[in-house]
């Protein structure tokens, strides 16, 4: 059974090393300083860099995180900690499960009539909204799963010590879930970090500096996807080396996420 269970792990890391070390190789090559810090160069122009589109890509995704982060936390607070049971909150769940299915380029074209058409142009807090309502039922099923894990004893300790509620929910069970709650976040942000189609049809693109978030703006999957389709070798060198920081930008959010839970957990302790 050991042979059989390490047999199938390697086997379902073979795509992601596969994945991994090709962007890897075909990637790096394109990473210098001005990738980093210049604009993008004319059509059919080399040099020029994405430094625009790693800063569209960080807006983005903080837009979508304060939107979408406090409205997933405490929703699966409310299902699991006010209303563990009843129509009301069976019906939550369904809509949850249903949202969570939607492709995005649906999603996209929702944010598209909601956010864009009302005010007739592209903008980044639109492209920010739209990515929030593809993070919002991950955040909220995966938090409300670990608030599930809670030992009730804990719960029930508290009660009997006259805490009330909200302070036991505050103190006791976020402090006890936030090891799986950051989890669920970091789940939720890589997801968005790489979504295509809501952007398209919502922030667009800019290859300029952006200034304003009621403004077109770039991003990393646009920028990635813009260079891809091009017949320019520079482009598609560029396009790899985007989809090599973007890579890497996942991982390192995830990276920081563990360490800063990890010293969040001792202090508990």
């Amino acid at each position: 059974m050991l042979v059989i269970v390490v047999l199938l792990t390697s086997l379902a890391l073979i795509p992601l090393i596969s994945i991994l070390s090709y962007i890897i190789y075909k990637g790096a090559p394109a990473i210098n300083l001005d990738f980093f810090t210049k604009l993008p160069a004319a059509v059919g122009e080399t040099g020029g860099g994405i430094g625009n589109s790693i800063v569209g890509t960080f807006v983005l995704i903080l837009i979508a995180s304060c939107v979408g982060l406090p409205v997933g936390i405490m929703a699966a607070i409310y299902l699991n900690e006010y209303m563990p049971k009843g129509m009301y909150s069976s019906t939550i769940r369904f809509v949850i499960d249903v949202l969570l299915g939607i492709p995005s380029v649906v999603i996209g074209i929702f944010a598209y009539l909601a956010f864009v058409k009302p005010i007739g142009h592209f903008s980044a807090w639109s492209g920010g909204l739209a990515l929030a309502i593809i993070m919002i039922p991950i955040v909220t099923r995966s938090t409300e799963e670990i608030l599930r894990l809670t030992p009730n004893s804990m719960r029930e300790g508290s009660y009997a010590l006259g805490i009330s509620k909200w302070r036991t929910i505050l103190h006791i069970v976020l402090p006890y879930s936030i090891k799986g709650i950051v989890t669920g976040i970091m789940l939720g942000i890589a997801r968005v970090a790489g979504e295509t189609a809501p952007l398209l049809l919502t922030a667009f693109g800019n290859h300029f500096w952006n200034t304003s978030i009621s403004e077109p703006i770039a991003s990393l999957p646009a920028q990635i996807f813009e260079y891809a389709k091009s017949p320019f070798d520079d482009w598609i060198q560029k396009a790899w080396g985007a989809a090599f920081v973007l890579i890497m930008l996942v991982l390192l959010i995830n990276i920081a996420a563990r360490s800063l839970t990890r010293s969040r957990l001792k202090n508990v302790d």
